[in-house]
C-alpha cells in the first residue's frame, strides 16, 4: 500500500493537520516509508520540504499554484495518482481539502469518503453522521481510497529527525494551464493562536446580545492567550466574522479547554466541540443542552461570571 498526503500550506509554513494526517496514514499502513506528501505551491520555503523527511515528496512548483485553487491541482494530482498508483490519498478535512477532494473524486470516478475518525483496515473506516450522533462504518470497494480526514480525531505524529528521506521529485509544470483566477482574500489577523489549532477556546454564543458585548470573550481570551470562538447564531448575528464559527458548519476543534460562554448548545456547535478534552459551560439556564456534556458547569449569569473570572486569573497570574 502507497499512501500520498496532500499536504495543505501557504508557501511557508506548513498547517499542522499534515502531521495528524501522518498519524491517519500510519494507522492505515504502519511502514512510514510507503507514506509520501505532494506539494503544490509557488516559491515554497525549503523548510516545508525539509519538515517532510520520509517518503517521497512530490513538489511541482508554479505561480498558478500559489494559492492552492481547485481548479489548477486537480489534473495534476490526477495524473500522479493515476502513474504511481497510490492506493490511498489523504486530505485534511478543512476548506482546502473539502474543496478538492470531490473534483478528484469525480475525475478519477471513484467515492470519496468525508470526515474519517477512525481506520478500521485498510478498506473499512468510520465517519460521523447526524451531526456526530451515530457513526457508520464504511468499507470502499474502490482500487483508490480517497479520504478526507477529520485531524482533531488523530494526534499528531511528528517526523524524528533520523528519519531518512527517500527522494524529492520535482514534477514538470511546463503544462499548466490557468484556468481559474485569484481575486483576493480576507483574513483576520489576530496574534491569538488558530482556532482550529488552539488549546485553549473561548466561545461565545447568541447569550452575549450584541457585539460590544462580545468584547467580554475577548477579555477572558486574552487572559488565556486563548483562541475565540462562536456559535452559528452569533456569526449570523453580526457578533463576530464567520471565520470564527465553530460547529458542524464551521470549523471542528479539540482543544485541552473550550469554554463555552451563553451558548445553548445546538446539536450542530456539539458536533464541533465534542472533542475537546474539557469543556466548560457557563450559562444561567441549568437546561441548557450544553451544560448537560460540560464537564464543569456554572450556572450564573455570564455578564456578572466572566468578568469575576478574568479578575480571578489575573490575581493567578501576579502571584
Amino acid at each position: 500500500m502507497s499512501i500520498l498526503i496532500v499536504v495543505e500550506h501557504d508557501n511557508n509554513n506548513l498547517k499542522s493537520s499534515v502531521f495528524n494526517l501522518i498519524s491517519a496514514a500510519k494507522e492505515i499502513n504502519e511502514n512510514i516509508e510507503d507514506i509520501n506528501f505532494f506539494i503544490a505551491g509557488h516559491n515554497i520555503n525549503q523548510t516545508i520540504i525539509d519538515k517532510l523527511s520520509f517518503g517521497q515528496v512530490y513538489i511541482i512548483n508554479n505561480q498558478n499554484f500559489e494559492h492552492l485553487l481547485p481548479e489548477e491541482l486537480d489534473d495534476i494530482l490526477v495524473n500522479l495518482i493515476k502513474d504511481k498508483k497510490f492506493s490511498h490519498v489523504l486530505f485534511p478535512s478543512s476548506t482546502f481539502g473539502k474543496n478538492l477532494s470531490p473534483r478528484l473524486a469525480a475525475k478519477l470516478n471513484i467515492n470519496q469518503l468525508s470526515d474519517v475518525v477512525e481506520v478500521v483496515s485498510e478498506d473499512t473506516f468510520i465517519r460521523p453522521i447526524y451531526a456526530g450522533n451515530a457513526f457508520a462504518t464504511c468499507k470502499l470497494n474502490d482500487e483508490i481510497k480517497l479520504l478526507t480526514i477529520r485531524t482533531t480525531a488523530f494526534e499528531p505524529f511528528y517526523i524524528p529527525n533520523e528519519t531518512s528521506k527517500k527522494g524529492i521529485v520535482n514534477l514538470d509544470s511546463s503544462s499548466v494551464k490557468a484556468i481559474s483566477r485569484f481575486i483576493k482574500e480576507e483574513i483576520n489577523k489576530s496574534e491569538r493562536p488558530e482556532l482550529a489549532q488552539a488549546k485553549i477556546v473561548v466561545s461565545g454564543g447568541r447569550g452575549l446580545q450584541s457585539k460590544e458585548n462580545f468584547k467580554i470573550i475577548e477579555e477572558l481570551a486574552e487572559v488565556l492567550n486563548a483562541a475565540i470562538g462562536a456559535t452559528r447564531a452569533a456569526v449570523d448575528a453580526g457578533y463576530v466574522p464567520n471565520d470564527y464559527q465553530v460547529g458542524q458548519t464551521g470549523k471542528i476543534v479539540a482543544p485541552e479547554l473550550y469554554i463555552a460562554v451563553g451558548i445553548s448548545g445546538a446539536i450542530q456547535h456539539l458536533a464541533g466541540i465534542k472533542d475537546s478534552k474539557i469543556i466548560v459551560a457557563i450559562n444561567k439556564d441549568p437546561d441548557a443542552p450544553i451544560m448537560q456534556i460540560a464537564d464543569y458547569a456554572l450556572e450564573a449569569d455570564l455578564f456578572d461570571a466572566v468578568p469575576k473570572l478574568c479578575e480571578e486569573i489575573k490575581k493567578l497570574k501576579s502571584n
